[in-house]
């Protein structure tokens, strides 16, 4: 699911996976570094702590794009139990970068030149 704002922009994006491992073997692969570096490279990340912590259940980490204008955004792991003995991680990329929210200025005041005669 992707959801818009006014502007058209897509600025979240959820993603839904159902998988075989149990909810332990998951939250490890999110939550301990040399794990998560697997699949979740140091350097994609601009910080590598978590922002938001919810032992076994929830882990949101920020993330920097490797080009320019290097735009950073939140994702956050949740993880449940499924009723097939496996887990249920949902994944949602939330773009959130400060310069988005910015009004463009303008170059010039705007106003009518003015010409006066001598």
């Amino acid at each position: 699911m992707i959801q818009k704002d006014k502007c058209e922009t897509a600025v979240r994006l959820i993603i839904e996976y159902e998988l075989d491992a149990s909810p332990q073997n998951v939250w490890r692969a999110i939550s301990i570094p040399e794990l998560r570096a697997n699949w979740l490279p140091e350097q994609d990340l601009s910080r590598s702590e978590t922002v938001a912590l919810i032992p076994e259940k929830q882990a949101s980490y920020r993330m920097r794009e490797a080009e320019p204008p290097f735009l950073e955004s939140l994702v956050t792991f949740q993880i449940a139990a499924n009723d097939n003995g496996g887990t249920s991680l949902t994944i949602i990329h939330e773009l959130d970068d400060a310069r988005l929210h910015l009004k463009p200025q303008a170059a010039n005041t705007n106003l009518q030149s003015v010409m006066r005669a001598a």
